[in-house]
């Protein structure tokens, strides 16, 4: 099981050298890949370009580009420029956001996901291995058929043969989705205790395309803190996890609620949510049961983090992506040290 190092959203507490700081020692500490994202605030084309010049033998990850906000042809652009100027480094995470941020953000309808991600892929693809981009489909049709539009191709070859194509995804059918199209998946709130759940989805996937998961990628992120007080490194996964799980999108489409449902918290799931959208976000946070956390996160003492690292392995992650809970780059790096160790 490989290590990638997760720095999420950019500017959120620390400096953009504290950043690339926490970065370069993970590369030091021989992490594989580090993984940026974006919501409505840094974008991830940016800092991973800014990462690039900066680092030397560290894999470069999207988790995610928000398919929303870019077209199809402009996120293979970018994957191929940053591939480039990283001689071979980029991994491309791509994912459908969610309806809020897609509508009101982007001013993109949220319809037709399925459909619209499986097209969006190939033309990614397409546009990768520099052929002219010639498609028609039911919710993407280059060119355009009543203009002056013309089929085009890329002009700049990537370094890679074949830029890995991630998906975010953690409902059944987009989890389907990623075996059939994709070459890894990236999932939210991974519980490596229910992966006999998802690997025949993902199995279901790859088998309508006629392909097997041989080299697939399941790369979860998790987030970590390593204390001998327990209470605490719970606590600091708390604010995170109820606002996923209580107000990352509306009562009626929350995917992770559904998704901690499907774990078994149904109630938990439905308390946190009430309290979240009545505006009591320390409630919704307490009301988070300690078994839940701990399925989803590493925290607590050496030892245990140790043992959830091998239930990760065991589950069949490639790549798993830490996210310490931590506020500042010397605690960051700490988080970052004791992982690898208690992973080697």
């Amino acid at each position: 099981m490989k290590l990638g190092v997760h720095i999420g959203y950019w500017g959120l507490g620390l400096t953009s050298q504290d950043q690339l700081e926490v970065v370069r020692e993970a590369e030091r500490l021989g992490y594989d890949s580090v993984w940026t994202a974006e919501a409505y605030g840094s974008d991830a084309a940016t800092i991973l370009g800014w990462l690039a010049g900066q680092t030397s033998t560290i894999k470069l990850g999207s988790a995610i580009f928000q398919m929303p906000g870019r077209s199809a042809a402009m996120t293979a652009m970018t994957a191929a420029t940053i591939d480039q100027l990283s001689d071979g480094r980029m991994l491309l995470g791509i994912g459908s956001s969610g309806p809020q941020v897609s509508e009101g953000w982007h001013g993109v309808r949220f319809a037709r996901q399925l459909q619209r991600t499986r097209e969006y892929v190939a033309v990614l693809r397409m546009a990768l291995r520099r052929e002219r981009v010639d498609f028609h489909g039911e919710t993407l049709e280059l060119p355009l058929p009543d203009g002056p539009g013309k089929a085009l191709k890329l002009t700049i070859a990537p370094v890679q043969a074949a830029i890995p194509i991630y998906l975010a995804a953690i409902g059944p059918k987009n989890t389907a989705l990623a075996g059939e199209v994709a070459d890894g998946w990236i999932p939210t709130l991974f519980s490596p205790e229910h992966v006999s759940e998802f690997r025949p989805l993902l199995e279901e996937g790859a088998a309508r395309a006629g392909r097997s998961l041989d080299g697939f990628a399941i790369a979860p992120t998790v987030n970590v803190f390593i204390s001998d007080d327990v209470g605490k490194a719970r606590d600091l996964m708390r604010p995170f996890l109820a606002l996923y799980v209580g107000g990352m999108g509306s009562r009626e489409k929350n995917f992770y609620n559904a998704l901690v449902c499907r774990y078994g918290f149904e109630d938990a799931a439905r308390k946190v949510q009430d309290l979240y959208l009545e505006g009591k976000r320390e409630e919704a946070a307490a009301a988070l049961p300690d078994d839940l956390i701990d399925l989803v996160s590493l925290c607590g003492a050496r030892a245990r983090v140790r043992e959830r690292l091998e239930v990760f392995r065991e589950a069949g992650v490639h790549t798993l992506g830490v996210s310490p809970l931590a506020f500042t780059r010397e605690e960051r790096v700490e988080q970052l040290r004791l992982v690898a160790e208690l992973a080697g």
